[in-house]
């Protein structure tokens, strides 16, 4: 919920005419959609701006940082589209053809443009600035914790994934399959994160996050009298 966000963003976003049309320009996005995304609405963006901002610190303008969280997903097709790898780069498209008419600067338009276009996991990119590199772990952080392990589930099933293979849910005996397991992604990918981020308190941030899901895996492997293996 946007209301969990710390007040004082939504204050400076409110102070501020152009971020305030970008927010406002998020929740339509958000009010067409034909099927709710909590995984890349508004209110991610709103967390992700948050920690972009906090591990950007004195090394990013806080008005770049909070433009580039509310673009960065600004193109979202569904996540089983064969145009999802091309969302970041359509996403840094729209950055540049629309922030130059809300008062932001050609230099400030191309670090925002660039951190959107980089942020993306898919894309494999490794950010140039700190703009572009507190901005893509703070995407990552969402992947990470309680709201990395909602966003997870809903995610997989709204793919049509079950939670866990029933008779194999640690794929000792079978390949890992996250297509059709949400479980198997922590391991293909989720657990992987801390040690791709970019800042230092991002890395931080992430492996206490991590530490989270390794405790809901072992809580898992007890109800299912099934331990799971380290991670």
């Amino acid at each position: 919920m946007e209301a969990a966000v710390i007040p004082a963003l939504e204050t400076r976003i409110a102070a501020d005419n152009a971020l305030a049309t970008l927010l406002a320009e998020s929740r339509a996005r958000d009010a067409a959609a034909i099927t709710p995304d909590p995984t890349h609405d508004t209110a991610h963006a709103l967390r992700v701006a948050h920690w972009t901002l906090r591990l950007g610190g004195a090394d990013v303008d806080a008005r770049e940082a909070i433009a580039a969280a509310l673009l960065h997903d600004a193109v979202n097709p569904p996540k089983d589209s064969p145009e999802r790898v091309l969302s970041s780069l359509r996403s840094a498209e729209q950055a540049r053809a629309r922030l130059g008419s809300l008062g932001f600067g050609p230099e400030s338009v191309e670090r925002i443009a660039d951190a959107v276009r980089d942020h993306s996991f898919s894309r494999g990119a490794v950010p140039a600035t700190p703009l572009g590199r507190a901005l893509q772990d703070a995407d990552r952080l969402e992947a990470l914790g309680a709201i990395g392990l909602l966003r997870c589930i809903s995610t997989g099933v709204g793919l049509g994934a079950a939670w866990f293979h029933a008779d194999d849910p640690w794929a000792e005996s079978r390949p890992r399959d996250d297509a059709r397991y949400s479980v198997d992604h922590f391991f293909t990918k989720l657990l992987t994160l801390p040690a791709t981020m970019r800042t230092e308190a991002g890395r931080a941030e992430a492996e206490r996050r991590a530490a989270f899901l390794r405790e809901f895996l072992a809580q898992l492997g007890d109800e299912l009298a099934r331990p799971a293996p380290p991670a």
